[in-house]
C-alpha cells in the first residue's frame, strides 16, 4: 500500500501543468554576438576515431565492455570503426572549414598515445595521428581545444581500481605532462576531465556508462575525491611548468543540468539537486571556501551514521587539499543539454535504493510532456533553464569566464532536423539573455561536428550537424539543415530567429 501512495504521487506530480515560466521572451529581432565570441563544435575520441586496435593503440575501457557485453549497449554496437575519424580526419577538418568554426573541440585517446597507461612507453603513431589533425586544422585557423580525459580510460589502470585508486592522480597528471610536451606548442585550449559526474556517478556509482561499477554512494564519492585532486594536478603542472612558454588556458568541463521546482515548497530541494550533480565539483574548483557543497557534507553525513558507517561515505579534503583544487580552472567549461523538475515529500522516504547519492539527495526528478519535442526522448526542450543556470552560476562564484563546451540535441537521424534547429536557436538566443545580463560566456560548442557513438545508445541518438552513413565504408558524412543554420550563425556573428537557409550545397567560404 505504502509503494502504491508513492507512486501515485509521483504519477500526479509528473502530470501537472506547469505554470508558464518565460525568460526574457523570446527575442525576435536579430541580435548580435559579443565581439571575440568564438564558436566550435566537439567531437570525443572514443566517439569517432575507430581505429580500435590499430597501430599500437591499447584496450581502453569502452573496448572492454562492448567486446565483452557487447548488448549492454542498446543496439549491441561498439566503437571500434565509429566515424572513422583516424582515417578520415582530412574530410573532418573539411567539413570545421564549410561550416567557419574559431575552433574544434576533440579529445586525445590515452591508450593510442600510451598503449602501457604510463609514459614509458610513447605510440608515435598515435602522436602523429593527433599531430596531423592538429596541423591540418591550423592551417586553415581553426584552433584546437583539446580534451585530455573523455571516459576512455586505459583497461589496464582500471582493473586496478581506476578513479577510485588514489594513484589515479599520479597516473592522469603523467598522462597529461605527457600531452603537454606533445602538442602544447600548438594547443592553447586543454581541457582537463570531460564531466565529471558522469566519469563517477555514471561509472561508478552507477551502471550507464563504463565501468558500470554499481557500487552506489561509495564509489562514486571515491572517485570524485580522486578525480578533483587529478585535474588540480594537471592544471597545477600546466601552469607552472608549460604556461610561461606556451601560453594556453587549461580548464575542467563540468555537466551541469538545471534543476527547478513547480512549487516553492520544494525549493530547497531544487537547490540541493543542483549542489548534488553538480556543485559537488564546481564548489571545490570554482567558490571561494572551496571543498564540497556544506548542503553535501552534512546530508552524506547523516545518512552515513544512520546507516551504520562509521565515517561518512563522501571522502573529506584536507586544508592543503582544498586550497590545491580552489582556482583550478582558468574558465567554467559547461556542458548543459536540459532542465529536470525536483520534488521532496514523505514520499521519497525509502523511494531509492540506500545506500545512493539519489537516496542522500532524497528526492525525485521529473520532466513535463511539453518539453518533448521531435521523436527522441534523450534531449527535453527547456530553454528558460539554460538562462536560469547561467545565472546561478554568475551569482554563485562570482561571475567567471564561461565556455559552453558542450550544447546539443539528439534525434534519430534524418537531414531535415528541424527540431534540433528549433533547439539550437532557443538556447543560444537564451545564453544571449544571460549575457546581455551580465553572464561572461566567451564561446559556444555545438555538440555535435557529426553523429557518433552515443555510448550505451550506440547509434540510436544522433546528435551531428552532420549525418553518418554507418552503411557505407565511407562513413559517408552529410550536412543536415542544422549545419546551414550554425554556419549562418558564424558566418555573420547574428542569431536570426527566423533564418531559412538553402540546403542544396555546402561550400568552403573564402578565408576558411
Amino acid at each position: 500500500m505504502w509503494s502504491i501512495q508513492r507512486i501515485l504521487i509521483f504519477v500526479i506530480a509528473s502530470i501537472v501543468i506547469a505554470e508558464t515560466k518565460t525568460i526574457n521572451n523570446t527575442r525576435h529581432e536579430v541580435r548580435k554576438f559579443p565581439e571575440n565570441f568564438r564558436f566550435g563544435t566537439a567531437t570525443a575520441s572514443y566517439q569517432v576515431e575507430g581505429a580500435w586496435d590499430e597501430d599500437g593503440k591499447s584496450e581502453n575501457i569502452w573496448d572492454h565492455i562492448t567486446h565483452t557485453n557487447p548488448c549492454v549497449v542498446k543496439d549491441c554496437s561498439n566503437g571500434d570503426i565509429a566515424d572513422d575519424s583516424y582515417h578520415l580526419y582530412k574530410r573532418d577538418v573539411e567539413m570545421m572549414r564549410e561550416l567557419g568554426l574559431d575552433f574544434y573541440r576533440f579529445s586525445l585517446s590515452w591508450t593510442r598515445i600510451l598503449p602501457t597507461s604510463f609514459p614509458d612507453k610513447i605510440n608515435e603513431a598515435g602522436v602523429q595521428y593527433y599531430n596531423n589533425l592538429i596541423d591540418e586544422m591550423l592551417k586553415y585557423n581553426i584552433k584546437p581545444m583539446v580534451t585530455l580525459y573523455h571516459w576512455d580510460l586505459p583497461q589496464k589502470l582500471q582493473e586496478m581500481g581506476g578513479w577510485t585508486n588514489p594513484n589515479i592522480i599520479d597516473w592522469y597528471s603523467d598522462y597529461a605532462r605527457i600531452a603537454f610536451e606533445l602538442f602544447g606548442d600548438r594547443v592553447k585550449d586543454w581541457i582537463t576531465i570531460n564531466e565529471p559526474l558522469q566519469v563517477c556517478y555514471y561509472g561508478y556509482g552507477d551502471k550507464s556508462l563504463a565501468p558500470l561499477l554499481n557500487i552506489k554512494g561509495v564509489a562514486d564519492y571515491m572517485c570524485a575525491k580522486n578525480l578533483l585532486l587529478a585535474h588540480a594536478k594537471a592544471y597545477h603542472i600546466y601552469d607552472k611548468e608549460f604556461r610561461p612558454t606556451q601560453g594556453g588556458s587549461i580548464f575542467i568541463s563540468l555537466s551541469a543540468q538545471w534543476h527547478d521546482t513547480e512549487h516553492e515548497e520544494f525549493a530547497d530541494a531544487a537547490k540541493d539537486a543542483n549542489e548534488f550533480t553538480w556543485g559537488i565539483y564546481a564548489n571545490p574548483i570554482f567558490s571561494d571556501t572551496g571543498d564540497f557543497p556544506d548542503v553535501m557534507k552534512k546530508r552524506v553525513a547523516a545518512k552515513s551514521n544512520e546507516q551504520g558507517f562509521y565515517r561518512s561515505r563522501l571522502p573529506e579534503f584536507t586544508a592543503e587539499e582544498i586550497d590545491y583544487i580552489r582556482g583550478s580552472s582558468d574558465y567554467f567549461g559547461l556542458n548543459h543539454y536540459s532542465t529536470k523538475y525536483v520534488y521532496r515529500n514523505e514520499s521519497v522516504v525509502g523511494y531509492h535504493e540506500s545506500p545512493s547519492f539519489y537516496d542522500d539527495m532524497e528526492l525525485v526528478t521529473y520532466t513535463q510532456s511539453e518539453w518533448k519535442i521531435g521523436e527522441s526522448q534523450f534531449t527535453k526542450f527547456v530553454p528558460w533553464g539554460f538562462y536560469k543556470l547561467l545565472t546561478q552560476i554568475k551569482e554563485a562564484f562570482g561571475n567567471p569566464p564561461v565556455v559552453i563546451t558542450e550544447n546539443g540535441f539528439a534525434t534519430y537521424g534524418g537531414l531535415d532536423d528541424e527540431d534540433r534547429v528549433t533547439y539550437y536557436k532557443h538556447y543560444i538566443n537564451a545564453m544571449l539573455d544571460a549575457i546581455e545580463d551580465g553572464s561572461d560566456v566567451r564561446g559556444y560548442t555545438a555538440w555535435s561536428l557529426m553523429d557518433n557513438y552515443e555510448w550505451l545508445e550506440g547509434y540510436t541518438e544522433r546528435f551531428g550537424l552532420y549525418q553518418v552513413d554507418y552503411e557505407s565504408p565511407e562513413r559517408t558524412r552529410t550536412p543536415r539543415k542544422s549545419a546551414f543554420v550554425y554556419k549562418q550563425i558564424l558566418r555573420t556573428r547574428e542569431l536570426d530567429m527566423h533564418y531559412e537557409p538553402d540546403t542544396d550545397v555546402m561550400t568552403i567560404d573564402e578565408g576558411h
